[in-house]
């Protein structure tokens, strides 16, 4: 990179190669070769706000190292480039900025809801289409749960992935229903999203309501415009962009655009595009839950590889040659099993260590133990007591060490730290508490951003407990807080007046549906006790909050209190809070005595529980991989036992899989399938992209461990992990076996 002269440059590296270092130091010596200074400068583009500051201080202290002024260069997070271009010309973006809410909108989302409720009032022959599914007898009951499951479930989840599959590549709905006639179906399912995502436009548009993806399109229909594009062409010397297998259709776009030289077109040879991309295809994690799409980055790279124009950054410093070892087996290893039919999971890119004359401290660091440790323990409390032992050993030979459990959901979190802090109940031999190391479980700020929804649900609930809906809200809810029983909550909210206040001549409610019964209840009696402003104080305490949890109610609470002065209503509440809710994210309050510039996640002497994704782009001395099980990773596309009426697939997984699939087609970046897929095809397919995605998961997960990775799949675990109770014999994933074929000498037996 450092060498880089102009033209395009796709740069492919490897966990641990210090992708941002390199960029940093290319972005430096740019500035410094081509004297770029405010009048035509460097771009560098990122995708967090915490990324980007991140590059900004490294490009800073190169420039201060070669004695240059820290200009000619900005750092902008993706959407905030877009929405810089778009401010600048707010004549031509369409957007009124001044008068905008920006939403980020989600299934539960007031908006996609009302989307979906206008759909059904406008199409109600589709609808009976879906109600009747498969087979369906006409029996009045079931009527009313399919009704509540897709009203609840279906249809706002096709919504929210058709709008953010569609609308980050540039698709309106007019395209949606063109695509709708060339795949036909039974259910139409491709018509049915055109009307959801039409809806939801209709809806912003009324209510002054901005996405993110509006800020790009905005910048788009900026620079659609000559004179204007080629004004901005002529300031911007070159774009290089970091985490590249994340980017959009929509957001490619913008980039290739910014990094013509002027004049130029997209027919024009591409040494006159001064661009460098540079990701790791092997670490796209993203592409199942959001638009992201590794495709277009991998076809980047093939095709400045043909042009001569690809680098490859393959040498890693951070971790023991064992760990290597272990990586590039498994990226060997899935490749030639093709367990996702012809979804190729990697890139044939293997990981190098690095030099002898490397610059970096402790490069490939002397493994502790064997390196690499296979574990298959009895069932998932031996596993939390092994890893437990492995730490506090380690623990006193390095009271300095950073260690770290991986787990694959935020379930598995909430059972290892509930293990740990109550060793006694669990019969644990060994105790963390008293060594001294911290116990840092970021399942809870993932916890602590569900507080407003939480509390939202359940006050619609206690303002109207006779709302189906308003009643499953808050029943799932309850019962994702493990407060009742899990049951089927879609039959319960069919007739809340049978289960809330049952007569003689009723069915007698069996136990479960008594307990969550009692809570209902309870909860409607303080709605007849309490003013409406202690409310939100009295359900988080019945949620059972913990501290810092109450603390991020207490907040919520005073800040709802501030915007209802004078009138402080249940109503008033209510508008408030869902406004909250819909339209912006709401900091929880964090309990931490440590100083605040230190990264939470990888403090010395802490033992960090966190998801792989959330430990992409992170590392620890010590890495922990419990409950590597085959249900789990690769796992496979579940269809909900409510939404099993429409057939063994979903509506939202086929509906993204076929707009992909033409998508793919109209970039060249397809792979030869079928130009259009059925329902059973876009299924298939969906299911393959899930499982690529979920080893590329696993090999992020591996590569964060530095001079310890220890992997177990225990023989008895649960299938769903909101019962951790309930064990069963499970599989391990095919990966661990493979490693513990290969590397049988790490593998440590155990009673």
């Amino acid at each position: 990179m450092a060498n880089w002269s102009g033209g395009p440059l796709a740069v492919s590296a490897v966990p641990g190669a210090g992708k941002s270092t390199g960029l940093a130091v290319a972005a430096a010596t740019a500035i410094a070769r081509f004297r770029l200074h405010p009048q035509n400068q460097l771009v560098v583009v990122t995708f967090t706000r915490a990324a980007a500051a991140n590059i900004r201080a490294k490009i800073r202290q190169q420039l201060r190292d070669l004695n240059i002024p820290a200009t000619g260069f900005v750092v902008h997070t993706l959407h905030g480039l877009a929405l810089y271009i778009a401010n600048s010309h707010r004549e031509l973006s369409g957007l009124d900025l001044n008068n905008s809410t920006l939403i980020l909108p989600t299934p539960s989302n007031r908006i996609t809801r009302t989307g979906v409720e206008q759909w059904i009032n406008d199409n109600p022959k589709l609808y009976q289409q879906l109600i009747e599914g498969t087979v369906f007898d006409g029996e009045e009951t079931e009527r009313m749960r399919r009704q509540s499951v897709l009203r609840t479930e279906v249809l706002p989840e096709l919504s929210w992935k058709v709008i953010q599959e569609a609308k980050s590549s540039g698709l309106t709905p007019e395209k949606l229903r063109q695509m709708a006639e060339q795949i036909p179906d039974d259910y139409q399912i491709l018509e049915i999203a055109a009307g959801l995502y039409e809806n939801y436009q209709r809806i912003l548009q009324e209510r002054s309501l901005i996405d993110y993806d509006e800020m790009i399109l905005a910048a788009l229909r900026v620079l659609k415009h000559k004179s204007i594009r080629q004004r901005w062409q002529g300031q911007i010397f070159a774009v290089f962009e970091d985490e590249a297998q994340d980017s959009t259709p929509l957001q490619n776009q913008l980039l290739d655009i910014l990094a013509r030289v002027p004049d130029s077109t997209a027919t024009t040879p591409s040494p006159n595009l001064n661009l460098i991309r540079v990701g790791d295809p092997n670490q796209a994690i993203n592409s199942t839950f959001t638009p992201a799409d590794p495709i277009y980055f991998r076809q980047f790279c093939q095709d400045c590889e043909e042009s001569g124009y690809l680098a490859t950054m393959d040498q890693a410093g951070r971790s023991s040659q064992i760990i290597l070892d272990a990586a590039n087996f498994m990226v060997q290893w899935v490749n030639n099993a093709k367990p996702a039919g012809t979804e190729q999971p990697f890139r044939f890119q293997l990981i190098h260590p690095v030099g002898l004359q490397d610059p970096q401290p402790d490069a490939n660091p002397v493994p502790a133990g064997r390196g690499l440790e296979l574990y298959q323990p009895r069932n998932i409390y031996q596993t939390v007591e092994l890893m437990a032992q492995r730490i506090l050993q380690l623990q006193e030979q390095h009271p300095s060490g950073k260690f770290a459990i991986l787990v694959r959901e935020n379930k598995q979190a909430e059972f290892i730290t509930n293990v740990l802090r109550n060793p006694q109940t669990y019969n644990l031999k060994i105790s963390l508490s008293q060594s001294g190391l911290k116990l840092y479980d970021t399942s809870q700020s993932a916890r602590h951003s569900k507080i407003p929804g939480e509390l939202l649900a359940l006050l619609q609930f206690i303002d109207r407990p006779h709302s189906p809906d308003h009643l499953k809200s808050a029943l799932k809810t309850l019962g994702e807080r493990t407060l009742i029983p899990p049951q089927d909550f879609n039959a319960l909210a069919t007739q809340p007046e049978q289960f809330l206040y049952p007569g003689p001549l009723d069915p007698p409610q069996s136990d479960s549906i008594r307990a969550g019964r009692a809570f209902c209840c309870n909860l409607l009696k303080a709605r007849l006790e309490l003013p409406p402003f202690q409310l939100i104080s009295f359900l988080a305490l019945a949620l059972k909050y913990e501290q810092s949890e109450l603390a991020t109610a207490d907040k919520l609470a005073e800040r709802i209190a501030r915007q209802t002065a004078g009138d402080n209503t249940l109503p008033g509440i209510l508008t408030a809070l869902s406004e909250l809710v819909s339209s912006e994210r709401f900091d929880p309050v964090e309990i931490d005595e440590d100083q605040p510039g230190e990264s939470p996640f990888t403090r010395s002497g802490q033992l960090t529980i966190i998801t792989m994704h959330k430990a992409k782009g992170l590392d620890w001395d010590y890495v922990f991989l419990p409950f590597l099980h085959e249900a789990t990773i690769p796992g496979s596309l579940r269809v909900s036992a409510s939404g099993r009426f429409l057939g063994d697939f979903t509506l939202s997984e086929v509906a993204r899989a076929q707009i992909r699939n033409v998508l793919h087609q109209q970039t060249g970046s397809h792979d030869g399938s079928d130009s259009s897929l059925t329902v059973a095809r876009a299924w298939e397919q969906a299911g393959n992209l899930k499982t690529a995605e979920e080893y590329r998961l696993l090999y992020v997960a591996m590569t964060r461990a530095k001079r310890l990775l220890w992997m177990s799949a225990a023989r008895q675990a649960p299938y769903f992990w909101f019962k951790p109770d309930n064990l069963q014999d499970q599989k391990p994933c095919p990966v661990f076996l493979a490693l513990k074929a290969h590397f049988f000498n790490h593998f440590i037996f155990v009673g």
